[in-house]
């Protein structure tokens, strides 16, 4: 699938994202870092202040890893849902693999998302907690989500070619994730007969083996990792087959 040629377009067009998004902007990349900072240090008002949870000693901890990791999810899934349309010129006029255009969007992404996970470590170092020997899951579960999303981005950026409801589907479907996925509160609290929920939404997997790994000093349980692996490389698998399957005819509603 991927030559020279392609992997020297792939990188080009990831850049060429990346430095779109933070054009004419007088923060640029800090954007990367100021959103999730907000955003954890409101939540952490309202679920210290106005909702107390004392089994959570470190909650500005808990939020912010589960918010980098959804915030990646749902910047992905919108802008990767709408890559194509937003690059119709390229489909149309230039000879180049499709399918190389949502990759580039969620991989431009990535490049966020690795920033806000440096500042997630700093946290965590800050608030005590120590490097210990199960940080070696962290690589694999944060490319689990990378996979996941990318599958999921194929399907949807095809979809959303013959029909354009599909990206406010995705922007609902966005604003439900974010109280599906153990954000704002923990594993714990939910009920037992609800956690197939989250052992098979892998955004939710991500999140709790994160919790895991970074709080709790433990590796993630083998079946979570299983869980993840599975249903990350089915979605890519079907989203790639949807994608190949809708593409001879992009040009044609675009």
């Amino acid at each position: 699938m991927f030559n020279h040629n392609t992997t020297f377009l792939l990188a080009s067009l990831v850049m060429r994202d990346f430095k779109i998004r933070y054009r004419n902007m007088s923060l640029g990349v800090f954007w990367s870092l100021l959103n999730p900072l907000v955003m954890m240090a409101v939540l952490t008002f309202v679920f210290t202040r106005i909702f107390p949870n004392p089994s959570t000693p470190t909650v500005h901890v808990s939020i912010l890893s589960g918010l980098v990791v959804f915030n990646f999810f749902s910047l992905c899934w919108s802008s990767g849902t709408t890559s194509l349309l937003q690059n119709a010129s390229l489909v149309k006029k230039v000879p180049l693999p499709r399918v190389l255009i949502p990759i580039s969007t969620v991989l431009a992404n990535t490049i966020h998302f690795l920033i806000q996970i440096a500042l997630l470590v700093l946290l965590v170092l800050v608030s005590g907690y120590p490097i210990t020997r199960h940080w070696i899951w962290l690589p694999y579960v944060f490319a689990m989500e990378l996979v996941f999303v990318c599958g999921l981005c194929l399907a949807t950026s095809a979809l959303d070619v013959y029909f354009r409801d599909v990206r406010y589907i995705v922007e609902s479907t966005n604003t439900l994730m974010f109280w599906l996925i153990p954000v704002v509160y923990s594993f714990s609290m939910i009920p037992e007969r609800f956690h197939f929920l989250y052992w098979y939404n892998p955004v939710a997997a991500v999140v709790i083996a994160c919790r895991y790994i970074l709080l709790d000093a433990v590796s993630p349980p083998p079946e979570t990792i299983l869980k993840l692996t599975l249903v990350s490389v089915a979605f890519l698998a079907a989203g790639y087959a949807c994608f190949r399957r809708l593409s001879h005819r992009f040009a044609d509603y675009l």
